[in-house]
């Protein structure tokens, strides 16, 4: 019937139709609509599934025979967004990428071995983890195309090439003073230029490089430099040793070698300059020339009178005796070095120390190895830079020009330069800020080499140490591992304070200012030696040169912190602000002084020590009850043995090695009198509020408790 059907379908159609007849197997009705289901018929045993097709003949006409399939439904793939990452990804550039917050990433990897409590925004992740959370986001990730970027050109300045010695010409010998405090460093060199620089000085010491041209009777023009002999200013002298020619080496008669006797020659020594060693102080009485010379022995300084080739001068700087026999040793020793410089072509130089003038701006003192420095000069030292506007010898006189040996302050720098740096001339002002801007380029490319191997070398501690936990757990189930890291995890979270929790820490929080780039340079040298900050952190918020600003007022008073000055002034007006927002100002001209006096504010941050002063001691000789009222009271009796007993104190009972009780006594009497004080050798009742009762033998101490303030323990070493 079914065959029938079909038959007449395909007649009607003009189609040709396949008709499969499946024993036992009803055809759809879907395919033909127009007649009723068929049913179900059990299929013959002797029948196989067979099919009858069309005739041949139609399908030759229509081609070939259609067949009917089912079609499976379209399932659309699902296309995973992309993402673009890159190397060294920080954590707010990976959710940028991703279009997500930054917490997202942080979600993502929270069961990571990621320490995501100290991860922040500008974090770099490692590589392993940006992919990570890429995966976990659902996303896919490809890597940025990084175009090919040119090499940076060099656009530093160079040293000029050593020039023709037919062009060269003597110039004066640069002689650096050195030698420990109160010596008579610059006692002598009061003398040798007959002026009072000893009585300009706070505390007597020199604070920072002097730079002085001296022209002997003779015309000879030597140029000195006289170095601090404090422990602060080491960083001074190892620049006075690095520009100078010759060094005098001062040591004081009566007093010897001492510590930064044995620094300058140290120094003198790295730099490789010879040594004329001046032995002052000769016109006293307890003076012993020979022994210093044969303390030096032991510093590899050995002078002519014991076999060596160093000069030894012995002089009086307070009454200039000898000082004649050291400036001819001084020019002898020049001749012998042959010192000559170029006066012609580019100027080159050394700062020798720098500093803020009120009224000129940035100013250096610097000493001239080549060239002839004039106004309208271009200079770059460090990243600054300078157009010369005016030039000043060591009295503040102007002067028009400054060649080889010479030394001489410079007005015109944009930026203050620091102490130490090689001054180099060049052409153009274009061309000197296009080397400012190369060196500041490459200075922090450098420091971002820097943090990243840090940040690199923490990220590997701290794989490692997750590495070291997983291979412990490597035993446990996947169960089992999960529950012993989240309880890890939890263990250390709940050691770490709360953001919400008070931490009960001390701090001083200060600012430095100081005259001169160097004097701020050892002030800083000392503060990095700061190592007590399990007691009280000390936090440099600012530093710099000059006299204080406004805008150091404000700092302070952002910070809750305290001024601190070194030679420089405060005017009225700062003072008054300082006062109206409660800022100290702490103005010092002697180096110790000031830091003494931030050890004394550090100290006043320490919370009060309480210390016990034992005032009595009292022994139990008896015990007894008596009736207070309807209630009975345990009573001691007592004799004091050392002291005094004072009710108004507090007191302690011991029994053999153990702390029964402390607290106030509720009676204290001799014979039947209440008494405040029982004396050495008396003898009291006692009643304490406690509920232990005496027992002869027991002690009793009566003491006071006292405030006490701590002191800070860190030591600067002078």
């Amino acid at each position: 019937m079914i065959s029938a059907m079909v038959t007449q379908m395909a007649t009607l159609t003009g189609r040709a139709f396949v008709a499969p007849r499946l024993i036992g197997v009803p055809v759809l009705p879907a395919f033909f609509p127009s007649f009723p289901s068929p049913t179900w018929a059990p299929a013959p045993s002797s029948t196989c599934f067979h099919a009858r097709y069309l005739t041949a003949e139609q399908g030759r006409r229509y081609g070939k025979i259609p067949e009917f399939k089912l079609k499976p439904a379209k399932v659309e793939k699902q296309v995973k967004h992309e993402v673009e990452i890159k190397h060294s990804m920080k954590v707010s550039e990976l959710a940028q990428a991703m279009n997500k917050d930054i917490d997202h990433v942080y979600e993502a990897l929270l069961n990571t071995a990621v320490d995501v409590d100290d991860l922040e925004p500008d974090t770099v992740l490692e590589e392993v983890w940006v992919k990570k959370v890429v995966k976990i986001s659902g996303m896919k990730y490809r890597w940025a195309t990084v175009a090919e970027t040119k090499v940076r050109e060099n656009k530093d300045i160079q040293r000029q090439p050593p020039p023709d010695p037919a062009v060269l010409v003597n110039r004066p010998p640069v002689v650096t003073i050195m030698g420990h405090v109160d010596h008579g460093k610059t006692t002598l060199l009061d003398s040798l230029r007959k002026s009072q620089i000893v009585a300009q000085e706070a505390g007597g010491i020199t604070q920072h490089i002097g730079a002085f041209l001296v022209q002997q009777p003779s015309g000879q023009l030597i140029t000195f430099l006289d170095t601090p002999g404090h422990k602060a200013f080491s960083a001074m002298r190892a620049r006075g040793a690095l520009v100078t020619d010759i060094i005098i080496l001062v040591v004081a008669a009566d007093d010897g070698v001492k510590n930064q006797t044995i620094e300058s020659i140290q120094h003198a020594q790295k730099s490789k300059v010879p040594i004329i060693v001046a032995v002052n102080k000769c016109d006293k009485p307890q003076a012993d020339p020979e022994k210093v010379k044969r303390d030096l022995l032991a510093h590899d300084v050995v002078c002519e009178e014991l076999g060596g080739d160093v000069q030894a001068v012995h002089i009086s700087a307070l009454k200039g005796d000898n000082l004649l026999e050291l400036i001819e040793a001084t020019v002898t020793l020049a001749e012998v070095l042959q010192l000559k410089g170029d006066p012609s072509g580019l100027v080159e130089g050394s700062v020798v120390e720098s500093r803020t003038d009120k009224g000129k701006g940035p100013v250096t003192t610097a000493i001239i190895n080549r060239g002839t420095l004039k106004k309208g000069c271009v200079l770059v030292a460090g990243k600054a830079w300078a157009k010369v506007r005016w030039l000043f010898d060591e009295n503040s006189r102007a002067v028009t020009q400054a060649g080889p040996g010479t030394p001489v302050e410079i007005v015109g720098w944009k930026e203050l330069p620091s102490a130490g740096e090689e001054i180099l001339e060049a052409e153009t002002e274009k061309r000197a800020r296009e080397v400012v801007e190369w060196r500041t380029n490459m200075q922090e490319q450098n420091k971002l080499k820097e943090h990243q191997s840090i940040i690199e070398a923490k990220q590997k501690e701290h794989q490692d140490s997750y590495n070291k936990v997983r291979q412990s757990l490597s035993h446990l189930s996947w169960k089992q591992r999960r529950v012993a890291l989240y309880q890890e995890i939890k263990k250390q979270k709940a050691h770490r304070p709360s953001e919400g929790s008070e931490t009960k820490e001390f701090s001083l929080h200060i600012i430095v200012k100081g005259d001169v780039n160097g004097s701020v340079e050892a002030l800083l040298n000392i503060l990095e030696s700061y190592d007590s900050d399990e007691q009280c952190q000390m936090n440099i918020v600012h530093f710099g040169v000059g006299d204080i600003s406004e805008n150091d007022i404000n700092l302070a008073e952002t910070f809750s912190g305290t001024i601190y000055g070194f030679n420089v002034a405060a005017s009225k007006s700062i003072q008054h602000m300082a006062v109206k927002k409660g800022i100290h100002l702490k103005m010092h001209r002697v180096i110790y002084h000031l830091i003494d006096d931030l050890k004394e504010e550090l100290s006043r941050k320490l919370p009060t020590v309480i210390e016990e002063n034992i005032i009595g001691e009292a022994s139990v000789l008896t015990t007894f009850d008596v009736s207070v009222g309807k209630k009975k009271v345990n009573v001691a009796g007592c004799r004091v043995q050392k002291g005094h007993l004072d009710r108004n104190m507090k007191f302690r009972l011991i029994r053999g090695k153990d702390i029964l009780w402390e607290g106030a006594p509720t009676a204290l009497k001799h014979l039947k009198d209440d008494v405040h004080i029982v004396k050495a050798g008396m003898e009291c009742g006692l009643s304490l509020d406690m509920v232990t009762e005496f027992k002869a033998g027991d002690v009793i101490f009566c003491y006071e408790e006292i405030e006490k303030l701590q002191k800070i323990s860190w030591d600067p070493g002078f």
